[in-house]
């Protein structure tokens, strides 16, 4: 694609969408600072582009270019609400609006665009509505049926999601429901994949098949409850669920936002994560399941981190023995300046303290340092190292002495692995969803009080406190160390127990929410 487009402008230097599309292949191949360099070029051709402004915008994010940061989030904002006014498809995806300081409702409405697309490429394979199920007693209710539920992903493999959700496909009960899992990508070879094949009930592989072929294999198959573990990421088939192939469709783990889907009833989340006050964000109603919603794997993978005897040192990555240091471990994507000058504020109100950081990409690198440099901060104090592999990364958390939260968007799987290495966080939840993440799971450590703050201010000066009384701060680590075998956290057989009993009342709930379609929460205990 480089090639061509090179080619193309070449023969025509002032076409615009070459320059772009360049600056995405650029981009999507991990040359950021040639896309940075497209994408501006093809402004300068057409500065009316809203799909080059708003993807130059994600990538300046990417690498944590902020000079032009609040100019163009204005712009961006703008063009936005036009697109929504319009049939056009908004130029800022789902999954980036997540991360941006965008009006919840305007993200809202950005999803609602995207799930209305959905519907028209599920339109175009022209099926005639499928019949459901009928609703069947099951056997905790004196029947002899059991639930079947279906579970949708691309992510099937060396993934972040299947890190973390590997146990549960094999773990429900087997003599209460039929779990059926429907891979749209095809086997990686890794052990995540193959995992999942063994362990699932039913593990069908439908990478090669169209839209309209999974639809109907899912209702062939009798699916009562269809879960859509991609949302609006990478690999997702969401006109699928636009056709509706279950009666009961239900958005759980992949997309931390709502999916602004009409043919999605439902989303699996948590009391903390999606508090009833902010229902109007979400189209979907809201399931609160126990505790935290965000399931591990990491009792059943990872027990070796517990074991002092596996402890790296902070040698082996180039850290500092005699400093302090607050760790990160996010994308870079997820940072803003205002928690970067917060940061930068710790560092220096805590003598000999370091803030250790991911190559997450590398060419952010360069822009933090000098954004540091220039809020008074030392060059010794901002350490970066390479991205490690899973295991590797989660041991070596530990190094740290306290783990730093991003409020625009929090850790979600990278907040798992600190807390289950024993590594307390500071975490300021906000409004939309991708910001409360980590605060439900602090909570769902038992200790997590003492972790979440009200503001940024409290944010500084809780990192500030807790760095300089060691005593409260040891305290903090050793109580959630002990933790972490017994707390519903890290439970995953307690988190896939009770689902039995949730799945089996989302049945229940959409019969009775065809006559109260206003009721938006449904809490289990």
């Amino acid at each position: 694609a480089i090639q061509d487009y090179s080619h193309a402008i070449a023969i025509r230097p002032n076409m615009a969408e070459a320059h772009a599309n360049l600056a995405s292949a650029y981009k999507d191949s991990g040359h950021v600072e040639a896309a940075i360099k497209s994408y501006r070029q093809a402004l300068a051709i057409r500065p009316d582009f809203p799909e080059a402004t708003c993807n130059l915008l994600h990538t300046l994010q990417c690498v944590c270019d902020w000079d032009d940061r609040k100019r163009m989030f204005i712009e961006v904002d703008g063009i936005l609400r036009k697109q929504i006014k319009t049939s056009v498809i908004p130029s800022v995806q789902p999954f980036h609006a997540i991360a941006y300081p965008l009006d919840p409702i305007l993200a809202l409405e950005i999803s609602r665009k995207y799930a209305a697309h959905c519907s028209v490429i599920a339109s175009r394979f022209s099926l005639p509505a499928f019949n459901h199920p009928l609703p069947l007693k099951i056997k905790s209710t004196g029947g002899n049926k059991r639930l079947k539920i279906g579970y949708v992903s691309s992510d099937f493999g060396n993934h972040p999601l299947s890190h973390l959700m590997g146990s549960v496909f094999g773990m429900h009960n087997r003599q209460n429901m039929e779990v059926f899992c429907y891979a749209l990508s095809p086997n990686d070879g890794t052990e995540w994949r193959l995992r999942t094949q063994s362990e699932a009930e039913h593990f069908k592989d439908v990478s090669a098949m169209t839209s309209d072929t999974i639809a109907r294999l899912i209702n062939e198959d009798q699916i009562q409850i269809l879960i859509n573990l991609n949302g609006y990421t990478k690999g997702a088939r969401n006109e699928i669920f636009a056709m509706q192939p279950a009666p009961i469709q239900v958005s759980y783990m992949g997309f931390p936002g709502t999916t602004g889907a009409d043919y999605i009833q439902y989303l699996v989340t948590d009391e903390f994560v999606s508090p009833l006050k902010y229902s109007h964000i979400y189209s979907e109603k809201l399931v609160h399941v126990p505790h935290c919603y965000f399931v591990n794997d990491y009792k059943q993978k990872n027990l070796d981190v517990l074991d002092p005897n596996c402890r790296p040192k902070r040698s082996a990555y180039g850290l500092p023995e005699d400093k302090f240091i607050f760790g990160c471990f996010n994308q870079l994507y997820k940072m803003d300046p205002e928690i970067f000058t917060t940061w930068c504020n710790i560092l220096k109100r805590v003598p000999n303290s370091a803030l250790w950081l991911l190559r997450f990409p590398a060419a952010g690198e360069m822009r933090l340092r000098a954004y540091a440099a220039a809020q008074g901060v030392k060059p010794d104090q901002i350490i970066f190292t390479d991205v490690a592999t899973k295991n590797e990364h989660i041991r070596r958390c530990s190094l740290a002495d306290l783990c730093l939260d991003t409020p625009l968007c929090n850790a979600h799987t990278t907040g798992t692995d600190v807390l289950w290495a024993g590594l307390p966080m500071v975490t300021l939840p906000l409004e939309k969803m991708a910001t409360r993440v980590a605060g439900s799971l602090c909570l769902a450590t038992g200790v997590g009080e003492e972790m979440i703050v009200n503001s940024m201010q409290e944010y500084e000066d809780r990192a500030v406190y807790l760095a300089l009384n060691p005593g409260k701060l040891q305290d903090l680590t050793n109580r959630l160390k002990q933790s972490r075998l017994s707390c519903p956290l890290f439970d995953t057989s307690r988190w896939v127990t009770p689902q039995f009993h949730i799945l089996n009342q989302l049945k229940f709930i959409f019969n009775i929410c065809i006559v109260n379609t206003h009721s938006q929460l449904f809490q289990f205990g």
